[in-house]
């Protein structure tokens, strides 16, 4: 076998070994002590809304739980990505944990007191919420200081998406067995211990030190050049195009499953809990499927028909009245969404310098989590005139009907292949 042929079987095995990226330590820790902490997260995105919706019989009023918490997100985001550019983000890390941890520790008390009411959920919501804005987009522009090899981003991306897809089984599933025996407030309790451990985790891990240049900017003037950054690049500016329609009228099942669950397929706490699990099922394989593909894969595909086909998935849930039948479109949806998100990670990665990762992952926070500030009121508003039938269908038939001009508007900019990076940062470990 000549030199070429080795380089090329070396290349693909490369493109196609899932966990190549595990080889870098500290990305390989990471990965461990945030899967802790998002087991944690999930079996509180489960014993949330339900405590809500068990304290207002209100749809609608369980809507504004989840817009409220991500309005700190959509009004603060691109003021948060300046300074995430300029603080270290091992430490802003460390303080988000910490501060969610004891956050959830004072509303576990609260509950298990019995004198939790819905106003404290909604406080909970919103100071939640202010630190997420801070905390979601550092962990995504972190990642990118655990790969040594800017070749295997992707890899880390989607294997990340992977396994805390893995979390997305187990926190649901947990969380309707600990309802079900011990209440909800244990499922805080357990969010807050795992929120300390993954504080703890973060001591021992060693970021990639990226070298650039210290802005002596005005925060107003950081954000104007990210907004112009973003305006001038196509593919990215296309991209959270996409990633803001499917995210706001996709992602709101945490305000249309409790209700589906209760009201339609009649179960209670545990029967809830396993049908969360099955999108996380879904959300494993598709994370995994996008590990395993090349950077060079077509684009159009996961960036346009996904989309539509979770617009048609959320329509197809309206109908069902069999539990199992509504857990497979969960797990299909899981599928699509992580496989969607990931290459949209991806693709921003790829296509920002590292003097704007910052900003275009909080821009990327405040389109993908903030705009549940509409998608939940809306998806609320429907599922509390109507039901949560009605509710699944509204949200699926909007996603279908804005893909098709956004489809003819963008198609032109992309390739059979993606861009290459926009930069290759200059690295140096501690």
């Amino acid at each position: 076998m000549d030199d070429k042929a080795k380089e090329k079987m070396i290349g693909k095995q490369k493109t196609t070994n899932p966990f190549i990226s595990l080889k870098n330590r500290d990305f390989r820790n990471y990965i461990i002590g945030s899967s802790i902490s998002q087991t944690g997260l999930w079996i509180q995105n489960v014993a949330q809304p339900w405590l809500a919706y068990t304290l207002t019989k209100s749809p609608l009023l369980l809507g504004i739980v989840g817009a409220l918490q991500v309005a700190p997100v959509l009004l603060l985001s691109l003021f948060i990505g300046p300074m995430i550019d300029k603080l270290d983000k091992k430490r802003i890390l460390i303080f988000t944990q910490v501060s969610s941890m004891l956050l959830t520790l004072i509303f576990s008390i609260l509950v298990f007191t019995g004198i939790v009411q819905y106003w404290h959920i909604v406080l909970l919501s919103i100071l939640l919420g202010i630190i997420n804005t801070l905390d979601f987009p550092t962990r995504q522009a972190f990642i990118n200081q655990l790969i040594e090899d800017k070749a295997q981003l992707q890899n880390a991306i989607s294997l990340n998406s992977s396994i805390l897809s893995i979390t997305r089984i187990i926190g649901p599933a947990l969380a309707g067995i600990v309802m079900g025996f011990w209440g909800i407030g244990v499922c805080f309790l357990i969010r807050a211990i795992s929120l300390g451990i993954i504080a703890i985790s973060l001591l021992f891990i060693h970021p990639i030190k990226i070298s650039k240049a210290i802005s002596k900017s005005k925060n107003l003037t950081e954000i104007t050049n990210g907004l112009k950054y973003v305006f001038k690049n196509k593919v990215i500016l296309s991209a959270l195009l996409i990633l803001t329609i499917v995210m706001t009228f996709g992602n709101n099942l945490t305000v249309l499953v409790p209700v589906f669950a209760k009201e339609v397929l009649h179960k209670q706490e545990t029967g809830y809990g396993v049908l969360m699990s099955f999108m996380g099922i879904g959300s494993f394989f598709g994370g995994m499927f996008m590990a395993s593909i090349s950077k060079k894969d077509s684009v159009k595909v996961l960036l346009y028909v996904f989309p539509l086909i979770i617009g048609l998935l959320l329509i197809a849930t309206a109908f069902s009245n069999s539990y199992l039948t509504t857990g497979l479109y969960l797990a299909l949806m899981g599928f699509f969404f992580i496989a969607f998100t990931a290459k949209v990670v991806s693709i921003l990665q790829m296509n920002t310098t590292n003097e704007f990762m910052g900003r275009m992952m909080s821009l990327f926070s405040m389109l993908s989590t903030g705009s549940a500030l509409i998608g939940n009121v809306y998806a609320g508003f429907f599922t509390d005139r109507f039901g949560a039938g009605i509710g699944f269908i509204v949200c699926g038939v909007i996603i279908v009907i804005l893909m098709l001009p956004t489809f003819l508007a963008t198609k032109s900019i992309y390739s059979d292949h993606p861009s290459e990076p926009a930069g290759s940062p200059n690295v140096n470990r501690h």
